[in-house]
């Protein structure tokens, strides 16, 4: 009873964070980052491990470097995330634009279906709500379920406020069956692990054998419907831009596994470019083989 009357409490506040103008918004997170970086250390030896692993030839001094602008990164993130419950249509299309999003409205306008890799990098909330507000086709966003009933009732709503469809992890085949011949979008973030007992393909990721969730390939050679990546750059505090990039157009005529090594290989690469803006806090590699 204590634990749900302090999740309220919270959320209440979060709801109220989230009337702030973004310029407040950035100015209180500037001050978070202080707090969690140097003084809480939230993650910290998690991220500094990842980054090392990830980057064994830099310096220290460089890895720090690229720490600190992660963390200063992560708190801008969260505030964007509680910004989420207040933020208008208006707001969400101006900090967030498309390039080449044609390549994928030309299917849905043959009521055609596609599905896109996405990555725990940039905005990855945001980017679900504009891509429900930019193209013609119907937003589905696949996603795991919080313990927490409060807040997984709270995300459930921003996360669907501007007409998308949120879908658990576990129904997603069924989702994607019944959306045939709709116009179409199902986005797949594929950069955390499996769970141990899931983790069946193995392979090199950021310098470390990882286990990879094959999710969006099974649907993909079922189904036949083209794979995007969207790339994410960050323009500046609080705007992005997510370019449309095709990796595998005819699913069904590919090799076991090439699909999980194009859109790996592709997260790699962008990673790598600009390292900042990936969850370097998240234990993406507490599993091992075997």
């Amino acid at each position: 009873m204590l634990q749900k009357a302090f999740t309220h409490i919270g959320l209440f506040f979060l709801k109220l964070l989230a009337l702030l103008p973004m310029s407040v918004l950035y100015f209180l997170a500037d001050g978070v980052y202080l707090l969690l970086y140097y003084v809480i250390g939230y993650r910290r030896k998690v991220a500094r491990e990842n980054l090392q692993n990830v980057f064994p030839n830099q310096k220290l001094e460089e890895i720090i470097a690229i720490e600190q602008k992660f963390y200063r990164y992560l708190v801008s993130l969260m505030v964007e995330i509680v910004k989420m419950d207040s933020i208008s249509e208006k707001e969400v299309q101006k900090r967030f634009k498309f390039k080449n999003l044609d390549l994928m409205e030309a299917y849905w306008q043959k009521n055609e279906g596609v599905l896109i890799c996405t990555a725990h990098y940039g905005n990855w909330e945001w980017a679900g709500l504009s891509l429900g507000l930019t193209g013609s086709a119907q937003n589905y966003i696949i996603y795991k379920p919080l313990n927490n009933a409060t807040f997984e009732d709270w995300f459930y709503k921003v996360r669907t406020k501007f007409g998308n469809k949120a879908i658990a992890m576990r129904q997603t085949l069924r989702a994607v069956q019944g959306s045939k011949g709709e116009a179409s979008v199902f986005c797949f973030a594929n950069d955390q692990a499996p769970s141990k007992d899931e983790s069946h393909y193995w392979t090199t990721f950021l310098n470390q054998e990882s286990s990879v969730q094959l999710g969006i390939e099974k649907i993909a050679k079922k189904t036949n419907r083209p794979v995007f990546y969207l790339k994410t750059k960050v323009i500046k505090r609080g705007y992005y831009e997510m370019d449309c990039v095709p990796i595998c157009l005819e699913p069904a005529n590919t090799a076991e596994y090439e699909i999980t090594e194009l859109h790996i290989r592709f997260l790699e690469k962008m990673i790598i470019e600009e390292p900042a803006y990936w969850l370097w806090s998240h234990r993406r590699w507490k599993y091992k083989r075997g």
